[in-house]
């Protein structure tokens, strides 16, 4: 199959699918380097034993694993002529997000209740790597956020069809792997912490 051909739209649609699936790839990398790295520290004297992540990081789990079903189900009521429909479940999508956000931040405030900080005196390594790669992940959540709101925007304006839904296509697909690398985060705090 030669890639060279095809039309411009054709060229630009698998660029920009090329594009996110490099910074996909990029962003497994640096979240096995950091995963890695905490295996490799567990084996510290001073490693927490038996810490048990705080039940809102769980919360937030459901709630992206449902805002990943809200994002697949609008792209497919999209597909389906049904316009307002998939308006209504992006924004269902989006409110679940912050609802996400919002759960981590409860996590992070049980765990400093519990007397442990990112840094300082009081801070623990099991917690700082906790912290930073949940911190990390948030992160590149408020980036799927925006790339959400564009999609809502855009929807909202009339320029997706049931023909050309590529923007919502690549946004979804971001979205997905967001959600199944904090599922993977959270399993591998669960056996791991």
């Amino acid at each position: 199959m030669d890639l060279t051909k095809g039309t411009v739209e054709s060229k630009s649609a698998r660029a920009k699918k090329m594009m996110l699936w490099f910074g996909i790839i990029s962003l497994v990398m640096g979240f096995a380097g950091w995963t890695s790295a905490f295996i490799v520290s567990s084996s510290r004297e001073d490693w927490l034993q038996d810490f048990v992540l705080p039940a809102p990081f769980f919360y937030s789990t459901v709630l992206l694993i449902i805002s990943s079903f809200t994002y697949g189900f609008a792209k497919r009521s999209l597909i389906l002529g049904r316009s307002r429909q998939a308006s209504a479940l992006l924004l269902v999508t989006l409110g679940l997000g912050i609802a996400f956000i919002g759960l981590q931040f409860a996590g992070f405030s049980d765990m400093i209740a519990m007397g442990y900080y990112f840094t300082g005196p009081t801070s623990n390594v099991t917690l700082s790597y906790i912290f930073l790669i949940a911190f990390v992940h948030i992160i590149h959540l408020v980036a799927g956020l925006i790339s959400l709101v564009v999609v809502i925007v855009n929807q909202l304006r009339g320029k997706y069809s049931p023909q050309d839904y590529l923007g919502m296509s690549l946004g979804e697909t971001f979205w997905h792997f967001l959600d199944i690398l904090w599922v993977y985060l959270v399993v591998f705090f669960y056996f791991f912490a």
